[in-house]
């Protein structure tokens, strides 16, 4: 098989994988050397589902020794099977980078043989890349759960990036979905990589040479409606992995059946995209805006909105905090209303220093104030076009909302598929509303 044929079968197998995004990494070329990165991101292109194409996105190969029930690569499916040797992967990484047509590498695997086999494949080919052709351009590695850590050292000084994804969200699943993994032998890694990086800052202030270690952190990826776990568990599960092993990203990747199985769900319509919107919406809210997963979701409401993003969520339900006088509410207090973002906050606190804000101030500042209206008062005073009563907040909003995402995102009715370096991707829009809008 030639490497074309290759690179058609193995691009496409990786597909599934939706942990491309910025590189989080500040790096300059060496002298005689290829290839930079930067900590502003790749400068990346997007297929219609949001999954980044700017990197070479490929698995050294697609034979793999498990028989993960969720996955097109699994042992038992009846699918073309490749592998690239690490001269070819590295050579034709090289050849993509050269004709602008990539400006980095994500690189993933099937277990090939056993994880430790596998990783040294993957080691061979980033040596090749970063010694030999002194490419400093940006690499994200996944590490094959069960790789010995000396193995995951080699692996991380090499690439900007690794990832070890936890896939399913408890061991329950795993040990229905995915019988060859175990809990264990996923967070192992991951906090082996964890405490590594911790030893490198730390090892970075004595000695300004130390050698890099994953310099731009590491993250993981989640399926999300192929088992019952619930969006509170989910939810739950990722803030403990930022805070246990301090993670740059958690993803979300909406499940796509690729096979036929009695213990997998059946989709009627299109993959659960507004439940994986809704997770990185609250994702969001975890990392930047303070807040804690409990106060999202808890044990009586486990699932999220389908029509109401999670900030306007939390704040209808706590009524009894609203309305807040913008020109007095503290930083955190702004950051809870729907309609104000970090970079609207961090402008009306400086905003207001030399004058008092008013509502036109407030546009000017990036507040939308079309959710935000509900929940401020300007001096005292409340927007004067809101005729609104105030138990008819939940409706507007709704209806602002509802038709706002279909109309952002198209998730209803949409079939996606990541773009390919050989074919245009199918994109199949809804012929209507949903009724459920229309009624709102």
């Amino acid at each position: 098989m030639d490497v074309f044929d290759k690179l058609k079968i193995l691009t496409d197998a990786a597909k599934y994988d939706v942990a491309c995004t910025s590189s989080g990494v500040t790096k300059k070329t060496t002298a005689g050397g290829i290839g930079s990165a930067s900590a502003s991101g790749i400068c990346h292109s997007f297929s219609a589902d949001g999954r980044c194409i700017s990197l070479l996105k490929v698995l050294m190969t697609n034979i793999c020794a498990y028989d993960c029930i969720y996955c097109v690569n699994r042992q038992s499916n009846d699918t073309p099977r490749a592998s690239f040797t690490p001269r070819e992967l590295a050579e034709l990484t090289i050849n993509f980078y050269r004709r602008n047509y990539i400006e980095g590498l994500f690189l993933s695997s099937g277990v090939l043989k056993s994880p430790d086999y596998t990783s040294e494949r993957m080691i061979e080919t980033l040596r090749i890349l970063r010694e030999e052709y002194r490419f400093s351009g940006y690499i994200h590695a996944k590490a094959i759960p069960g790789t010995d850590s000396t193995l995951l050292a080699q692996l991380g000084t090499l690439a900007d990036r690794m990832s070890v994804n936890i896939e399913l969200p408890s061991q329950k699943s795993l040990q229905i979905l995915a019988p060859d993994k175990s809990k264990h032998s996923i967070l192992a890694p991951m906090a082996y990589i964890q405490n590594r990086i911790q030893e490198h800052s730390t090892e970075l202030v004595k000695y300004r040479h130390t050698p890099k270690f994953v310099p731009a952190g590491q993250s993981t990826q989640m399926i999300i409606g192929a088992t019952p776990d619930t969006d509170f568990q989910i939810l739950n599960l990722t803030e403990g992995l930022y805070h246990k092993y301090k993670l740059k990203r958690v993803f979300f990747s909406a499940y796509m059946p690729v096979s036929e199985n009695s213990l997998l769900p059946t989709l009627d319509t299109s993959p659960p995209l507004w439940r994986e919107h809704r997770l990185y919406q609250a994702d969001w809210l975890l990392r930047f805006y303070g807040f804690k997963a409990k106060e999202l979701l808890d044990e009586q409401n486990q699932s999220f909105h389908p029509y109401l993003d999670p900030k306007c969520n939390w704040a209808l339900h706590h009524m009894d905090s609203f309305p807040i006088n913008i020109n007095r509410a503290s930083y955190t207090d702004l950051l809870r209303v729907p309609g104000i973002g970090v970079t609207s906050a961090k402008k009306i606190v400086m905003a207001r220093r030399t004058t008092t804000l008013h509502f036109n101030d407030l546009k000017k500042l990036g507040v939308v104030l079309k959710r935000a209206q509900f929940f401020i008062t300007c001096g005292g005073k409340v927007e004067d076009s809101l005729k609104i009563p105030q138990h008819r907040v939940l409706q507007s909003l709704l209806s602002k909302n509802a038709l706002g995402l279909y109309h952002h995102s198209s998730l209803y009715g949409l079939q996606l598929e990541q773009l390919s370096l050989f074919q245009e991707a199918a994109i199949l829009l809804p012929n209507s509303v949903p009724k459920e809008l229309l009624n709102v």
